[in-house]
């Protein structure tokens, strides 16, 4: 099983880049997906998630109303729209899939089926 992230990079904030994460090896349709991130000197923290039905998703709270997580179940990817981006996004952006995950689940628990190995997002002022 392979998570690919892509997108990372130096970004303005205020900008509004979108990640992708590219899944293979498993039955994409069946894992809950999500976005998690850690910064240097911090622990990892939840972002967003995306339920394996594609019906729920659930944010963290200092992303809420500017993040959007979306997935593409055809191209086996999941996506994380990023707008009003602020310096303390500034960390390492995580995959993962958590089998028949459920977007709320996903939120609170800590170990996932599959874990990616991040793109680092880096937030100029």
């Amino acid at each position: 099983v392979q998570l690919q992230a892509f997108g990372g990079g130096l970004v303005q904030a205020g900008g509004s880049p979108r990640l992708s994460c590219a899944a293979s090896g498993l039955t994409f349709s069946s894992y809950g997906m999500g976005w998690f991130r850690q910064a240097p000197g911090e622990e990892r923290e939840f972002v967003a998630a995306i339920s394996w039905s594609g019906g729920r998703t659930n944010y963290g709270n200092s992303v809420k109303g500017r993040f959007t997580i979306s997935r593409g179940n055809a191209k086996n990817t999941v996506y994380l729209q990023m707008n009003s981006l602020k310096p303390e996004d500034t960390a390492v952006y995580y995959c993962a899939a958590d089998r028949y995950g459920d977007a709320q689940a996903m939120g609170v628990k800590k170990i996932m089926t599959y874990w990616g190995k991040g793109t680092l997002v880096t937030v100029s002022s």
